[in-house]
């Protein structure tokens, strides 16, 4: 299979450059910059020395079977139409396709639609939600990582209903999420060492969680001396005290066969709940909880490297459902320790 990288010079684009250049059924046709165009890939991104491929500007790419659309927010729903005539199956992991939801759309991105007819063609790229949607998809939009991780986090819960109010979502993220144009919040000596609040409510997000789980929430965004890597913490009331054996039963069944969920549970103090540190570079989302004894309160953490799991790496494993693969295909990488 023949790939195209739209806006490859950014973070999530370097990240399906790596994943699909170690995928073994697939062929990285083009990658486009046209700020880069004509330079090698270690230009922008200096892990591909020794790779004898260059940029090329996105008005010469030519035909592939799979186009991969990196690119910021409004770009993807303004050239939809000419990258679906480059190849047949499109991939978009910005957030122009994700929202099926007009009321959650108005309020979280107001003035910015798409044309219906292409938003009604594209499914949502959650494996572990929508894997039997997915099947023979042709346009996929990936979930924000954020989202996504908060999704998998409470979505057995509000399945099995067991969330009885509105959630909490404590949201903390590494500067990688912020994208390779740097502002301000992201100058490194505004940021270092700070815990900075960058969104106390009403972050975008909030949109998607709401559509895929049903359930109403608030969510704060921590900006924290990171670069990779989100963690999630959801504060969720139960409908009654539960057993904190119970709860994990419903997640057992939620994720019993996912390749790329993993439920911590570990007596360990060190590594008790999921740290993202340990997901740099894989697929993984990891989860865990913890039940306040006597309480209707649930604590959910999730971690997952936000460029990967919460970007790349799931776009190519919705990829590998598409078109057959084996689902971790290409997606092997179980991260190191220490780091």
């Amino acid at each position: 299979m023949r790939a195209t990288v739209v806006g490859g010079s950014g973070y999530i684009g370097g990240e399906l450059v790596r994943l699909l250049r170690g995928h073994p059924e697939v062929e990285l046709a083009y990658v486009t910059s046209d700020r880069y165009a004509g330079r090698p890939l270690r230009t922008a991104h200096p892990n591909f020395r020794g790779v004898n491929q260059t940029f090329v500007p996105a008005g010469e790419v030519g035909e592939s079977d799979v186009v991969f659309l990196a690119v910021p927010h409004g770009a993807s729903m303004k050239e939809i139409d000419h990258w679906a005539t480059r190849a047949p199956r499109v991939i978009d992991l910005s957030a122009d396709f994700r929202l099926h939801d007009d009321r959650l759309r108005a309020r979280h991105y107001p003035g910015s639609a798409p044309d219906p007819e292409w938003l009604a063609r594209f499914r949502t790229g959650i494996p572990e939600l929508n894997r039997e949607n997915l099947r023979d998809a042709r346009h996929i939009a990936v979930a924000g990582c954020m989202a996504n991780a908060a999704i998998l986090a409470l979505h057995p819960l509000a399945a099995a209903g067991l969330v009885a109010g509105t959630v909490l979502v404590d949201a903390r993220t590494g500067s990688s999420g912020g994208g390779r144009v740097p502002d301000e919040g992201s100058h490194h000596p505004e940021r270092s060492g700070a815990l900075r609040m960058a969104k106390p409510h009403g972050h975008r997000h909030i949109a998607e969680i709401e559509q895929a789980c049903g359930v109403g929430v608030h969510m704060s965004v921590t900006a924290v001396e990171a670069v990779r890597g989100v963690q999630v913490v959801c504060h969720v009331p139960l409908p009654g005290a539960l057993p904190e054996r119970d709860v994990w039963a419903v997640y057992r069944d939620a994720y019993r066969s996912e390749p790329f969920v993993r439920l911590v549970r570990e007596r360990s103090a060190l590594h008790r709940l999921p740290e993202p540190k340990l997901l740099s570079g894989t697929n993984f989302c990891d989860i865990g909880l913890t039940v306040t004894p006597g309480t209707e309160h649930l604590i959910v953490v999730s971690a997952i490297d936000n460029l990967v799991k919460g970007g790349a790496g799931n776009a190519v494993q919705c990829l590998n459902i598409a078109a057959g693969y084996p689902e971790t295909t290409g997606l092997e990488f179980m991260g190191l320790h220490p780091l």
